[in-house]
């Protein structure tokens, strides 16, 4: 991943120092070295205002002024750009502040007087970095962008799926993880006498339930398998004689990190 020349040459740029003379003779390198966008102020207790209305991709930060020394002007801007990369080139006479100004959150420092060779060169590096960070930071913004509408088109079709299921079986079901029913649609009990804890093999279903309990303990192995099954067959007499046949097909759950979540299936009578 490259910057392009001209990307970095359009970058704002903001220079902040009280003294006119510094001021002129920076913003005359920067314009001669091409950048387009060159801002200044002599007044520290603006750049954050500044910095809020029109975010700068660099500032050139002077240390020592009145009112506001540039420690102070460094803070504001961290509380108003906790969670953004924000690059700040120190400009300092005292040699004992360079270690002072990178903890307090400057990324690079220049030493007064300075040379105009070493300046351009770091401008120019902490700018790419700066650009970088940003093209990153866009990138996984369209990426979290096509990931929730990828989600909502995967809900919907979800939705989709569920209701041609619910129309064209006689029941749906889901379990969760722990192996409970979290959805069971259709007319169960209505139509199929059919009790969903007795279909779980639930410990609380009686053993006389008329359930075929060797079918049942394999479509329980199937499950805890966690391997999808089709027309796994299902057997139950009733209590007046009659004998009801079923067939059931499910598939495992899992969440986009891949952790199982549950069984879902549909099932039906066989009839005749």
């Amino acid at each position: 991943m490259t910057i392009a020349a001209q990307e970095l040459l359009n970058a704002r740029i903001l220079i902040v120092d009280d003294q006119a003379a510094n001021v002129l003779l920076l913003e005359e390198m920067l314009k001669a070295a091409g950048y387009t966008q060159v801002f200044s102020t002599q007044d520290p207790t603006a750049v954050c205002a500044l910095h809020r209305r029109h975010p700068f991709d660099l500032i050139l930060l002077d240390l020592q002024m009145p009112v506001m020394d540039g420690f102070q002007v460094m803070e504001g801007l961290k509380a108003n750009n906790a969670n953004d990369y924000l690059s700040v080139l120190v400009i300092t006479a005292q040699p004992g502040h360079k270690v002072r100004a990178l903890q307090a959150g400057a990324k690079d420092f220049v030493s007064k007087p300075f040379d105009l060779v070493e300046v351009k060169t770091r401008i120019h590096n902490l700018l790419e970095v700066r650009l970088l960070y940003q093209r990153l930071a866009n990138q996984n913004k369209r990426l979290e962008a096509e990931v929730l509408e990828r989600t909502a088109e995967l809900r919907e079709s979800e939705a989709r799926y569920r209701s041609l299921t619910e129309l064209a079986t006689d029941w749906y079901w889901e379990q969760d993880s722990e192996g409970h029913f979290t959805k069971v649609s259709g007319p169960v009990l209505e139509m199929l006498g059919l009790r969903v804890d007795a279909l779980a093999g639930s410990a609380v279903a009686p053993a006389d339930d008329g359930w075929d309990e060797t079918q049942r303990q394999a479509l329980q192995a199937r499950i805890n398998a966690r391997t999808p099954f089709l027309d796994e067959g299902l057997s139950r007499q009733l209590a007046n004689g009659v004998q009801k046949h079923y067939r059931v097909s499910g598939t495992p759950m899992f969440d986009a990190a891949c952790n199982f979540v549950g069984y879902r299936g549909f099932g039906v009578e066989i009839l005749g």
